[in-house]
C-alpha cells in the first residue's frame, strides 16, 4: 500500500488552520492546507476580526474630530467630513496585507496551499476538486458561518450579515441590528459613528448576555449614551424586504403587543454555527453533536484515529485566538509533544469604545457553582492616565477565591480593556493571587494601574479610591 502523500493535511486556512499548518511544518512534517477562499486567513482576516477593526478605528477617529471631543485639547476643525470609499479601501488594504502575509509564511515554512473545498472519501483521504489527498493526519479547522433565524434570509443588500455590513456602499439612515452580541455591537458602533441611527434588538434581558452582569449593565448605559437604541427582552418575529428598505416585526420576549420597525438595512447577527457542511464526515464514521460540533478529547483528537479538530467546529467560544492556541497544541500533539490549552483562561474582547475585556469566571458563574469569592473594583475615573486623557468611562473588577486568593476572573470596561486583559490572562495562567498582582510594580501613569488597584481592592486596600 502506498505511503500517505502528507503527514498532515489541514482543512481550513483560518487562524486555527494556518497556525496549525505552520507549526506542524516547523516540526519537520510534510504539510498541506486546503482552503476554498481566494485568500488565506479565514473569516477572521477576510470578513471578520481584521476588517471590522479597521472600520472601528477609522470611524472612531472621525467621531473624535467631528464630534468635537478633541476640542478640549485644543484640536479644532470646521466642516469635518469623511469619504466612505477611502475608509473601505483602507480596510481592504489591511486585509490584503495580512492575508498575503499568511501566504508568504506558507511559502517560508514549505506548507502547500491547495485551493478548493475538501470532502472526505474515507478516514485516510479527501477529495479536493479532482485531486485525492492522503495523509496520516487530518486537522478539521473549517471554522463557523453566520447562524440565521428561520425565515429570515439575507439578500446581501438590505437584509445583510456581518460580511456585507463591512462594505455597505452608503451610510444607512436606520440600521437595525438583530442580536446584541459582540459582532452586532461592533458593527452598530461603526455605522452609528458615521451617521446612522442604530437600533439593536436582543432577545435576552441584556446585551452580551453571557458577560458579567455588572459589566454588561455598565456597557449598555454607555452604548445608550452614545446614541444606540437598545431593545432588550425583545423577540424578532419577522423581517420583510420592502423596496429599498425592510420592516422588522418585534414583540416582547415574554409576550405582548407586536411592533414594526422600519429600517434601511437589517443586520442579522444572532451568532455563528460550526461549518462542517460538505466535509462528508459520515464517510469517516464521525458524527456531530446536537450543536453541530465535532466531539474531541483534550488532545483535540476525534473518535477516529488520525482525525483531529480545532477552533469553531469544536466546543468552546468561537474566537480566533482560541483557535490559534488549539492549532498550536494540536500540531504539537501530532508531532508527539505535549500540546495543551487551558480553556479556563481564554480572554474575550468587544472592540467598541470603550472596549470590554473579560477572562475567567463571572460573578454569576461563581455564585451558581457555590464558590466563595472576594471582589475588588476600581473605577477609571480614579485612574490618573484615564483622567488625563479625559476618557474615564468604565472600571476593572477582580474576582478572587475567598480562601486561597487565587484570581478566578477579571472583567474590564474601559478604553484600553483589550490590551489590559492580556495581563490578567497571564496572571491567571500562572495561578496568580490578587496579592501577586497588587504587589507587582506597574508603570505610572498607565491604565494598567487600575488593574493593580482593583487587585488591592480585593482586600479593601486600594489607594486612589
Amino acid at each position: 500500500m502506498a505511503s500517505p502523500e502528507f503527514d498532515v493535511v489541514v482543512i481550513g486556512g483560518g487562524p486555527g488552520g494556518y497556525v496549525a499548518a505552520i507549526r506542524a511544518a516547523q516540526h519537520g512534517l510534510k504539510v498541506a492546507c486546503v482552503e476554498k477562499r481566494a485568500a488565506l486567513g479565514g473569516t477572521c482576516l477576510n470578513v471578520g476580526c481584521i476588517p471590522s477593526k479597521a472600520l472601528l478605528n477609522g470611524s472612531h477617529l472621525y467621531e473624535e474630530l467631528a464630534g468635537g471631543h478633541l476640542a478640549k485639547f485644543g484640536v479644532k476643525a470646521d466642516n469635518v467630513s469623511f469619504d466612505l470609499s477611502v475608509l473601505l479601501s483602507e480596510k481592504d488594504k489591511a486585509v490584503k496585507e495580512l492575508t498575503g502575509g499568511v501566504e508568504m509564511l506558507f511559502k517560508k515554512n514549505k506548507v502547500e496551499w491547495i485551493k478548493g473545498a475538501a470532502s472526505f472519501i474515507d478516514a485516510k483521504s479527501v477529495m479536493v476538486g479532482d485531486r485525492t489527498l492522503t495523509a496520516k493526519n487530518f486537522i478539521i479547522a473549517t471554522g463557523s458561518e453566520v447562524a440565521l433565524l428561520p425565515g429570515m434570509t439575507p439578500d446581501g443588500e438590505v437584509i445583510v450579515t456581518s460580511t456585507e455590513a463591512l462594505s455597505l456602499p452608503t451610510v444607512p439612515g436606520h440600521l437595525v441590528v438583530i442580536g446584541g452580541g459582540y459582532i452586532g455591537l461592533e458593527m452598530g458602533s461603526v455605522w452609528r459613528r458615521l451617521g446612522a441611527k442604530v437600533t439593536v434588538v436582543e432577545y435576552a434581558p441584556r446585551i452580551v448576555p453571557a458577560m458579567d452582569i455588572e459589566v454588561a449593565d455598565a456597557f449598555a448605559k454607555i452604548m445608550k449614551k452614545q446614541g444606540l437604541v437598545l431593545k432588550t427582552s425583545t423577540k424578532v418575529t419577522g423581517v420583510e424586504r420592502m423596496g429599498q428598505g425592510a420592516t422588522v416585526t418585534v414583540e416582547p420576549a415574554a409576550g405582548g403587543a407586536a411592533e414594526s420597525i422600519e429600517a434601511d438595512v437589517v443586520l442579522l447577527s444572532i451568532g455563528r454555527r460550526p461549518n462542517t457542511d460538505g466535509l462528508n464526515l459520515a464517510a469517516t464514521g464521525l458524527a456531530v453533536d446536537a450543536k453541530g460540533r465535532i466531539p474531541i478529547d483534550h488532545h483535540f483528537a476525534t473518535a477516529v484515529p488520525g482525525i483531529w479538530a480545532i477552533g469553531d467546529v469544536v466546543e468552546g467560544p468561537m474566537l480566533a485566538h482560541k483557535a490559534e492556541d488549539e492549532g498550536l497544541a494540536c500540531a504539537d500533539n501530532i508531532a508527539g509533544l505535549a500540546g495543551y490549552v487551558n480553556h479556563a483562561v481564554i480572554p474575550a474582547v468587544v472592540y467598541t469604545h470603550p472596549e470590554v475585556g473579560t477572562v475567567g469566571k463571572t460573578e454569576e458563574e461563581l455564585q451558581a457553582e457555590g464558590v466563595a469569592y472576594k471582589t475588588g473594583k476600581f473605577l477609571f475615573a480614579a485612574n490618573s492616565r484615564a483622567k488625563t486623557n479625559r476618557d474615564t468611562d468604565g472600571f476593572v473588577k477582580v474576582l478572587a477565591d475567598a480562601k486561597t486568593d487565587r484570581v478566578l476572573g477579571v472583567h474590564i470596561i474601559g478604553a484600553m480593556a483589550g490590551t489590559m486583559i492580556a495581563q490578567a490572562a497571564q496572571a491567571m495562567e500562572f495561578g496568580a493571587s490578587s496579592e501577586d498582582i497588587a504587589l507587582t510594580c506597574h508603570a505610572h501613569p498607565t491604565h494598567s494601574e487600575a488593574l493593580k488597584e482593583a487587585a488591592m481592592a480585593v482586600t479593601g486596600k486600594a489607594i486612589h479610591m
